[in-house]
């Protein structure tokens, strides 16, 4: 008989992308296969941020349904605590499974009746994972949950309180995944700046354990809060194990706009913490949602002309969607018309990439780079400001640490040679 094969589907966050080698290192009885049309199972760990992020997820199950009708779907992730019960019902896929179930997974796919197991919000993972399949840098997941609640925002609800894992069990997971070749590191979670102030710890501290253990490094950090940057973490801004890129969730930059959206920072603070981190040699991403209710006209000339004053690097901007459950999807400020949200987003994104392009005229030499994948010469990696490189080499470079000396500068992303 032959062994069955399993096929992961992951939208969303870093953290998902943790969630399913978690999954994916509890698989006993199956094979994991990279192709769908191939699996006899398909888990989909989703993604439920926004309205458009669960109908993602809703079109790629029905498509699954029309192409591999005879393939059990196995529902995964956010959209499982907060959808999960109406697609069960709906008979579309043949398993539900929460966050505190992943661990279980091989049990679960092992059942012969369909299966709602929803699980709590107050679990904390376990797992070791000593490799990273089809990845040259590792995610490391340190924290669970949130205790932000930002108007717009769902995933408190479908991922609970913060909470920290325990820390020798991250510098375990470390230690092995060392051992195993991987020398970059990527702290991920929730709200990953929250982590150890349930546990009388803090991220700088795990940061400085971290760094001791041999084989590692660079470490770069998931998205920050900007009030999360204190005195201690500013003590190892200038250690060479830190990636020189910390992103930094600012969401907005007109103070109104943060007051509607229950944020906790304002421009002021946020101004003078960019300005003090660039100074020490770090590039600098944001997160920002465009076309929020209550963004006229004036708050966005406000938010683009303060824009131009931070030494920003990088955008993951997004154009807001209405998330049923959240506080912004009712409220009565003005909402934002489609074409005007699209028209923002892009003047955002040019305005960055602008800002992107002078950050790398200035610094594009004595560039240290993990080549992550490439073919025919052409070599693709990421430097220590996280900005993207292209390699002609005569050599297979792939997974390997290379030194830039000078690269060149294009519109979009630099550009080297390197023959060793």
């Amino acid at each position: 008989m032959s062994v069955k094969k399993v096929y992961f589907k992951t939208f969303g966050c870093r953290t998902n992308q943790f969630d399913t080698q978690v999954m994916m290192s509890k698989i006993k009885d199956y094979q994991l296969c990279f192709d769908e049309k191939d699996a006899d199972i398909v888990v989909v760990n989703s993604c439920t941020v926004t309205n458009g992020a669960d109908s993602s997820v809703r079109g790629y199950i029905n498509k699954l349904n029309r192409e591999t009708p005879s393939a059990r779907v196995i529902l995964a992730g956010c959209g499982s605590h907060s959808k999960g019960e109406e697609i069960f019902n709906s008979g579309k896929v043949f398993g539900v499974m929460g966050h505190s179930e992943k661990e279980k997974i091989n049990e679960l796919l092992n059942k012969e009746s369909r299966f709602y197991e929803i699980g709590d919000l107050k679990h904390i993972d376990e797992t070791i994972v000593e490799e990273f399949v089809g990845k040259t840098r590792a995610f490391i997941k340190i924290q669970e949950g949130c205790n932000f609640r930002c108007n717009y925002c769902i995933i408190p609800f479908v991922r609970g309180d913060a909470r920290s894992h325990d820390e020798d069990r991250i510098l375990q997971q470390i230690r092995k995944l060392a051992g195993n070749g991987f020398g970059e590191f990527i702290l991920t979670g929730t709200n990953v700046g929250s982590y150890g102030k349930d546990k009388g710890s803090s991220m700088a501290k795990l940061l400085k354990k971290i760094s001791a253990i041999r084989g590692v490094r660079r470490i770069r950090i998931g998205s920050i809060e900007p009030i999360q940057i204190d005195d201690e973490f500013k003590e190892i801004l200038h250690e060479s194990w830190m990636a020189k890129h910390l992103h930094i969730a600012l969401q907005h930059t007109s103070d109104k706009m943060l007051e509607i959206m229950n944020r906790r920072n304002r421009f002021a603070e946020d101004l003078e913490l960019f300005q003090e981190l660039y100074e020490a040699g770090y590039a600098l991403g944001t997160d920002f949602i465009v076309g929020h209710p209550g963004e006229g006209e004036k708050q966005w000339q406000e938010a683009m002309r303060r824009i131009e004053l931070l030494p920003l690097t990088h955008i993951h901007a997004f154009t807001y969607s209405k998330r049923d459950g959240t506080l912004s999807a009712n409220m009565k400020e003005p909402v934002v018309r489609g074409d005007i949200a699209k028209k923002r987003h892009l003047q955002l994104r040019e305005a960055i990439a602008q800002k992107n392009y002078i950050f790398r005229k200035f610094h594009n030499k004595n560039l240290e780079v993990l080549v992550e994948n490439g073919k025919d010469g052409i070599y693709h990696g990421y430097d220590q400001y996280y900005n993207k490189i292209e390699i002609k080499s005569n050599m297979d470079i792939r997974h390997n640490w290379i030194f830039i000396e000078n690269a060149e500068v294009g519109n979009e992303k630099n550009s080297a040679k390197f023959y060793g």
